[in-house]
């Protein structure tokens, strides 16, 4: 067995037909999930329990510089230094807003659903609050170019949640799943105030165009539009970038839905 020879081949097919894949990202993944939870736990103590021996009044700030350090460590494999602490310093500036939203979205959880008693276990227990945390971390991170990164980071709330949220997204606050599994959100969604989805709700796209080579037409708007105060039940799937859902509508579950629908609409299937 000539496993050097074997490595040689892997290393000259890396980079045929154009594409480059001999990046070294050893540890990339990692330090980007450990930063995500060094962030949630800053804003929310207690909430990952990381192990971690400070004091108490000083574990926001030994979270948030811990967290940087990781972040930092990711940034710089896709930037030179300069611009990795740049961005890194970005990020921990928005966390302040991304807290504020945050408390918002556990609010609307709260309100939203009967059977939870308290705000506390809409973090501890409800899935779309891990998901919906680490999209807003993501996202800020998506409209800073770090699509890569921010594509990990809401990957990871994916593997644990059953919930997909591209990080390109644009949601706006008091936004809620409830159940959660089998939502997934596009790329070019954007979301209003006052949003509910429950579980296996689809907002995606109609179809793919191609350019005259056969390759897809890329940075299009391709999913739809939501409104304020609308509410999506379990298993709707709403496709296409020219569709918007107009403020205060209802849509049904298990609608398939392909075209825009007025403020104040109820959409259900069809009785026969």
């Amino acid at each position: 067995m000539d496993l050097k020879n074997i490595a040689e081949q892997l290393n000259q097919d890396s980079r045929e037909k154009g594409h480059d894949f001999s990046g070294h990202f050893e540890g990339f993944r990692e330090d980007i999930v450990k930063a995500l939870l060094f962030f949630m736990d800053a804003m929310f103590p207690g909430y990952v329990k990381l192990n971690l021996k400070v004091d108490e009044e000083d574990s926001r700030h030994a979270f948030l510089e811990i967290g940087t350090g990781y972040l930092l460590s990711a940034l710089k494999k896709t930037n030179d230094k300069k611009e990795a602490e740049e961005k890194a310093e970005r990020l921990v500036n928005a966390l302040p807003g991304i807290f504020s939203m945050l408390k918002k979205d556990v609010v609307a959880g709260y309100e939203g659903d009967p059977a939870c008693k308290s705000t506390d276990e809409v973090i501890l227990a409800y899935p779309a609050f891990l998901a919906i945390g680490i999209y807003r971390i993501a996202h800020e991170l998506y409209l800073m170019g770090e699509t890569l990164i921010a594509r990990i980071m809401t990957e990871y709330a994916h593997r644990k949640t059953g919930i997909d949220i591209h990080p390109g997204a644009s949601i706006d606050e008091y936004f809620f799943i409830d159940h959660g599994t089998g939502v997934v959100i596009g790329e070019t969604t954007v979301i209003g105030k006052h949003v509910k989805l429950y579980q296996h709700v689809t907002l995606g796209a109609k179809s793919f165009p191609v350019h005259e080579d056969g390759t897809l037409v890329k940075g299009i708007k391709r999913h739809p539009n939501v409104g304020d105060h609308v509410v999506i039940y379990a298993g709707a799937t709403i496709l296409g970038g020219d569709v918007t859902i107009g403020d205060h509508s209802v849509i049904g579950g298990n609608v398939w839905l392909t075209h825009s629908v007025e403020p104040g609409t109820t959409v259900t299937q069809r009785q026969e």
